[in-house]
């Protein structure tokens, strides 16, 4: 057996760092395809459409690690599958920027490499799982120490094609949880923050989305308009880049694409949001950002969202027990506003512990329908790992 763990495992290597069969290139050719383009990258359009997303070595590895550790060869074989697909990765603190150019470096002409910016001074406000590591206001600390960095590294890669999500959950706390003092004291380095890192990560071979929240949270009547009037301020004061594509939806999160009727389409609250499903989410919010002055397209994160009916409660946001690996990355939505169904959030790592003496330990965890034992957010969860491969749709 142990043959046949390092046959899948090294299978699983190879597959996770290789280009896919090369799409449809016009002028460039496939051999070219199959390295870094030999001139400058301008996107323009959606830059999914001739595009796959580039499997990045942290989650790769992280992936062939699980693997390694699996008794059932039949799951380690489709782990071995999970370490190939495209997957967003994030740099969620000073000392991650340090992995940005070993994955840049090698990614093939008709890829993206695709990353998360993260790090907003006092981040996270109105949780407490993903806490980080600036102090609410350090704004001085995020441009000079975080964005001017990745920005230095991205210049050197002019010839790379890059898809960037921009500081998810930032943006909308600020419009449905202002009251709380956290959110407060983080407000205005947030608003600055993200337009800081859109005006400087305006490269022309960058393609970026601004994170939204999702539909059982903006998607409120209540917080459609106000939520589009927040990141078309945050855009306009970056100078409305160019490179701005849209929006990110779903981010680590658990909404159907087009589940109709919607998950929560029968709670006592329904009639308060109409946007029960993504698709119906992007389709609404979407025209109010043009509205507002900024672009309205869409990418949704489809990594865990394979399994509804899951959550109690739409906010319930924290490591979903029975949640499966969804949709792979594609272009083919259905939908004139969404870009791409992409894995922003790395299926196996937490989104927080539930060691209620941890620091960092956040109600929303220990919930009934939270996954237990978890570890802290960002680290590895080799059982619901497991969990996500077992129920994924479709299967790997």
């Amino acid at each position: 057996m142990k043959g046949l763990y390092s046959a899948v495992l090294a299978s699983a290597i190879v597959g996770a760092f290789a280009a896919p069969s090369p799409v449809e290139q016009g002028p460039v050719t496939a051999r070219a395809a199959m390295a870094a383009c030999a001139t400058p990258v301008t996107l323009s359009g959606n830059p999914f459409a001739s595009r796959s997303i580039y499997a990045n070595k942290e989650y790769s590895k992280e992936v062939i690690a699980a693997a390694a550790s699996m008794t059932d060869s039949a799951m380690a074989a489709q782990a071995s599958k999970v370490a190939q697909v495209g997957t967003f990765l994030w740099i969620d603190t000073r000392a991650r920027i340090s992995v940005i150019e070993d994955n840049l470096k090698d990614v093939p002409c008709d890829q993206l490499a695709a990353f998360v910016i993260y790090d907003l001074p006092g981040r996270d406000c109105a949780a407490k799982a993903s806490n980080g590591e600036l102090a609410a206001g350090d704004l001085t600390t995020y441009k000079s120490e975080y964005i001017d960095p990745i920005v230095t590294i991205f210049k050197k890669y002019p010839n790379t094609a890059i898809a960037l999500v921009i500081e998810p959950d930032s943006l909308p706390n600020l419009v449905t949880n202002s009251d709380k003092q956290a959110c407060k004291d983080s407000a205005s380095g947030y608003r600055d923050g993200v337009a800081y890192a859109l005006k400087q990560l305006n490269l022309p071979n960058i393609a970026m989305y601004i994170d939204a929240g999702h539909g059982g949270w903006l998607g409120w009547n209540d917080n459609l308009k106000p939520g589009a009037k927040e990141l078309a301020a945050a855009y306009k004061a970056a100078g409305s880049p160019k490179q701005v594509r849209g929006i990110s939806t779903n981010v680590a999160g658990w909404n159907a694409w087009d589940l109709s009727p919607g998950e929560f389409s029968k709670a006592t609250d329904a009639q308060w949001n109409k946007c029960q499903n993504e698709k119906i989410y992007v389709e609404t919010f979407g025209p109010l950002l043009k509205d507002a002055g900024m672009p309205g397209q869409a990418i949704i994160d489809t990594g865990r969202n394979a399994v509804t009916g899951l959550r109690k409660e739409w906010g319930d946001w924290c490591n979903v027990n029975g949640a499966g690996f969804g949709v792979r990355p594609t272009s083919t939505t259905g939908s004139t506003y969404a870009d791409a169904f992409v894995w922003v959030k790395p299926g196996g790592e937490s989104d927080g512990t539930s060691d209620t003496s941890a620091t960092r330990y956040d109600s929303y965890c220990g919930k009934d329908d939270a996954f237990k034992p978890a570890p802290e957010a960002g680290q590895w969860n080799q059982a619901y790992f497991e969990a996500l491969i077992k129920n994924a749709k479709p299967a790997f």
